[in-house]
């Protein structure tokens, strides 16, 4: 028997556990018996190490569980996260984490990152939660064996793991929902000497003409949402071997732009712009770990993205008359290489590199290319319940454009992080700071007649103070507390303000903001018999003020437009036998969205949702009901929500054994 090296008591405990099972059989031996050498294959006991950062994790039958359908509707139930959905079925979905802005956060599918250059954001409605394991959102560096640079370079992360198929199954899915809304869903799995793959191909067409009530100081409307239409194809696959995973991805849409709901001289709410989206992007990635504490992993990704917006139709009278077509194209390659050289110690370097191209049929606009590389020197250290990790992230920018202004100078810049933690029983406390930079995108150099090609990055200093607590005893019931005190500090922050005209805005660097903020998360379970219940919980308080200019009073120190000072959510799962009931409830606390009327503030909300399903042999179903109270409610003003709306979903799934 070999019994490799475990970290203390934990493998004392298995060896002797195995030692026990060899040694002390049930009956009675003969002589015989006991000289008889028994031959044990090699076993190797691990332990799963608490992270230092601030983590959230909703992964297996609970992401399954929750009311939701893309990524967006499962961050949402996170602390600190802010989702600004632009209305509509088809609206644009991103990510604002403690409020540092979407283009401080990054979100990684199996380790490589989802980009765009030019405006760097990621919609996160174009991507489904059908082949996802887990959905993970770190305030901090992750800190693994192997870590790309880039990963060291947001905010927050946010981690999407594929799930890799374990047999050959084949699942098909339809749906209907309220709003004239079809989908189709086809997932086929298999599993060949080591080899495990997946195909996924998702189908949606919706009108989004819901309903609205639009009622405010000055008028009370009752409406339908036009122009909200969405048509989508999606095909993605992945392919897996050990260290190997390889993932494909392809979308294609179609949707409405509705806009703002003002009323128009025609007496109708509709805008008529148009958009087309074409994603495509293929990645790989190899890890091998040796045996004498060394270990490497390769990625590489290539993606395409193609746009058009329209809004060049007979009907509009109301809005400037635009057929813009863009392209981006985006190759990355990485390479990492982690040594622990001690039981206490390891190391880890790597180096991106990143080449983007953008091209546009705006006037005067010229292909722009950028060159992004990274390189980060990391190193973990640990001594009984003391753990401590800090890197240096070097950046370095240079862009090439052949318009007639040029290019913006190259940036170099490195960037610090330290975290440290102690853990003790089930406790955990920890404190981590961190300095990053946003550095302007395309678009906010180089876009026709806005564009500013010498904006400077945007520095952010956060500080992170918390505390987590697991109790997990042996009988039917766990549970889990942890929460965080923040202070996030931003200069130079990028906006874009009208200075040449009501028409013609430019990018500026302007102001400085300062937030300080708490939070806090709460998990339980419960089994008894066939049941089992869960909760989850997750609450925000937050004050984000602007500190740009002490003599203006009218914005100084007060709270920066789309954040809450207070949220929460909170979801409740009971399951028995193959029957699950997920209750979920989102409060948001009013905001303010323009300091023009510091009193016209956005409403609170609570939008609480239902999910109930259950399965008989192979055929699963579920019933939906979003926003079960019709609250009418807005995350961006004049962008009003869907209200009470149903989704019923029915699948056939045959597993071949």
């Amino acid at each position: 028997m070999i019994l490799r090296k475990t970290p203390g008591r934990l493998g004392l405990f298995a060896a002797l556990l195995l030692s026990f099972t060899v040694s002390s059989p049930a009956r009675a031996e003969s002589e015989e018996e006991r000289d008889t050498v028994y031959m044990l294959r090699d076993v190797e006991v691990t332990a799963a190490r608490r992270p230092i950062a601030t983590v959230q994790t909703i992964s297996g039958k609970e992401l399954q569980a929750m009311s939701t359908t893309s990524i967006a509707d499962a961050l949402k139930y996170f602390a600190g996260v802010q989702i600004k959905d632009f209305g509509g079925l088809g609206g644009m979905k991103t990510i604002n984490v403690r409020s540092l802005g979407a283009e401080h956060v990054g979100v990684y599918i199996d380790g490589v990152r989802l980009t765009n250059a030019q405006n760097g954001t990621v919609d996160l409605g174009k991507y489904s939660l059908s082949t996802l394991e887990s959905v993970s959102l770190f305030n901090a560096n992750k800190f693994e064996t192997c870590q790309a640079a880039s990963e060291y370079a947001s905010g927050a992360t946010v981690y999407l793991k594929t799930r890799r198929p374990t047999t050959d199954s084949l699942s098909v899915l339809g749906g209907v929902a309220s709003f004239h809304t079809y989908r189709a869903r086809l997932n086929a799995q298999c599993v060949r000497k080591g080899w495990s793959a997946f195909v996924d191909a998702e189908y949606l067409n919706s009108k989004g003409d819901f309903p609205f009530r639009y009622k405010s100081q000055y008028e009370d409307t009752v409406g339908r949402r036009h122009n909200s239409d969405i048509r989508y194809s999606r095909v993605e696959g992945a392919l897996f071997k050990g260290g190997f995973s390889s993932h494909v991805y392809a979308y294609v849409s179609e949707r409405g732009c509705p806009g703002g709901i003002v009323r128009r001289l025609s007496d109708k709410y509709i805008n008529m712009g148009r958009e087309w989206d074409t994603d495509l992007f293929v990645q790989g990635s190899y890890i091998h770990s040796f045996s004498s504490g060394h270990s490497v992993k390769f990625n590489m990704k290539y993606a395409h993205e193609y746009l058009r917006y329209n809004t060049d139709f007979p009907d509009n009278t109301v809005t400037a008359r635009y057929d813009n077509h863009y392209r981006q194209n985006d190759a990355y390659a990485s390479a990492a290489y982690s040594y622990t050289c001690r039981n206490w110690l390891s190391v880890n370097v790597s180096y991106d590199a990143r080449m983007s191209w953008l091209s546009a049929d705006l006037k005067n606009f010229s292909t722009v290319r950028r060159l992004d590389q990274k390189a980060v020197a990391a190193v973990q250290a640990g001594y009984k319940g003391l753990r401590l990790a800090a890197s240096a992230l070097y950046q370095h920018y240079r862009d090439h454009s052949f318009t007639q202004s040029g290019a913006a100078e190259p940036l170099s810049k490195v960037t610090p992080s330290v975290s440290l933690a102690y853990s003790i029983d089930g406790l955990q406390l920890r404190a981590w700071y961190k300095r990053i930079l946003r550095v302007p995108t395309l678009n906010d150099l180089y876009y026709t007649q806005a564009g500013n090609r010498w904006l400077k990055p945007e520095y952010t200093k956060q500080w992170n103070f918390g505390a987590q607590y697991d109790f997990t005893p042996s009988g039917p019931w766990g549970a889990s507390v942890q929460a965080d005190f923040y202070i996030n500090s931003i200069t130079d922050r990028i906006v874009c303000l009208p200075i040449k005209g009501t028409y013609l805005w430019s990018m500026l660097n302007y102001g400085k903001t300062y937030c300080r903020g708490m939070n806090s998360t709460v998990s339980g379970r419960y089994t008894s018999g066939q049941w089992n219940f869960s909760l989850l919980g997750s609450f925000t308080w937050q004050r984000d003020l602007n500190r740009t200019d002490p003599t203006d009073e009218t914005v100084y120190n007060k709270p920066i437009c789309y954040s809450p000072t207070f949220s929460c959510a909170v979801t409740g799962i009971a399951r028995w036998r193959v029957y699950s009931l997920t209750v979920s409830n989102i409060h948001v606390s009013k905001r303010m969205w323009s300091y023009a009327d510091p009193a016209d503030m956005l409403k609170p909300y609570n939008n609480v949702d239902l999910k109930l399903s259950g399965s008989w042999r192979m055929l699963s179903a579920s019933l939906e009901v979003n926003d079960l109270f019709d609250v009418q409610y807005e995350q961006v003003p004049r962008y009003p929500m869907p209200g009470r709306n149903f989704a019923f979903t029915l699948s056939y799934n045959i597993n071949f054994r």
